[in-house]
């Protein structure tokens, strides 16, 4: 019998990404990755923890959601269970219910993996789609070509450049060194690391890479160029660079996700060498 949803407490959180690792392999569709719980990390691990959902059975793992803002559920399921349509008519019930706890009152959106039973439960239950997502992935076989450009991995001695970078690339960013340090403390980040790019010792593009173990795709999530900096080839380098250190952590593929409305970085990561997939929606509920 599927439990109930179930917030895990922050100690508990290494066990949650230890599945996710194991859930991760080429060729899956776009799915939650444990790098996009470390990138949340850096709000403390008591809210990060907080935001995480979870559904088990018999003591074993299914299921793992992060309310992403107040209003984006990212969800995933282990494969085996992807088509599982109990487990996905549980969890759809969980979804329609805000005193369930997994998500509040109102519109509120769903991402859950494209061949999930999840997404056709949702569709029956009248759960729209909404706007696009673009996929993209690396293959790292080969050896990954020079950037081209000076790129420094980042340490505790260059975190003011990485979150200036980030913060001149995000409108409304509110990503601080606090906020970096806060990510880097927690147990996904033994397997990132931060990259800025330079010119002539300016920072002007940076990124995070989250590796999900070797032989398994590892995920970019941020990259950004700095707004004075754009049109000058700095986000193909730092997603060239990105795919490198991906490479080097043992990462079998890159892969990232974004808004398909946003032709300024589906551009800088084809022509860093990734392929664009079929786009994705999430489902919403009205």
């Amino acid at each position: 019998m599927t439990t109930s949803p179930e917030r895990p407490r922050p100690h508990e959180i290494p066990a949650v990404l230890t599945a996710l690792r194991d859930w991760q392999h080429d060729g899956a569709a776009m799915q939650l990755h444990p790098g996009d719980l470390g990138w949340y990390h850096r709000f403390g691990a008591d809210t990060a923890a907080a935001a995480t959902r979870t559904w088990s059975r018999d003591g074993r793992l299914l299921a793992v959601g992060l309310l992403d803002g107040p209003d984006l559920l990212r969800l995933t399921t282990a494969p085996e269970v992807r088509g599982d349509r109990g487990l996905a008519e549980r969890i759809a019930d969980d979804l329609a219910d805000p005193d369930r706890g997994v998500l509040p009152a109102g519109r509120v959106n769903v991402e859950a993996p494209a061949d999930a039973a999840l997404q056709d439960v949702l569709a029956e239950r009248g759960w729209p789609t909404d706007d696009p997502w673009t996929p993209l992935h690396r293959d790292l076989t080969d050896p990954v070509e020079d950037p081209g450009v000076h790129i420094e991995v980042v340490g505790p001695d260059r975190v003011q450049d990485r979150v200036d970078v980030h913060v001149a690339s995000f409108d409304k960013s509110t990503f601080t060194v606090e906020r970096w340090h806060a990510m880097a403390a927690g147990a996904a980040y033994a397997d990132a690391r931060c990259l800025v790019a330079y010119d002539d010792g300016v920072p002007v593009a940076g990124v995070t890479v989250w590796s999900a173990g070797p032989g398994r795709p590892g995920l970019i999530e941020p990259m950004g160029a700095h707004r004075d900096h754009r049109g000058r080839g700095f986000g193909r380098a730092i997603t060239i660079a990105a795919a490198a250190a991906l490479r080097g952590l043992g990462a079998t593929s890159a892969v990232v996700c974004t808004p398909s409305d946003n032709p300024g970085a589906v551009a800088a990561y084809t022509s860093g060498g990734f392929t664009a997939g079929p786009e994705i929606r999430d489902r919403y509920r009205p």
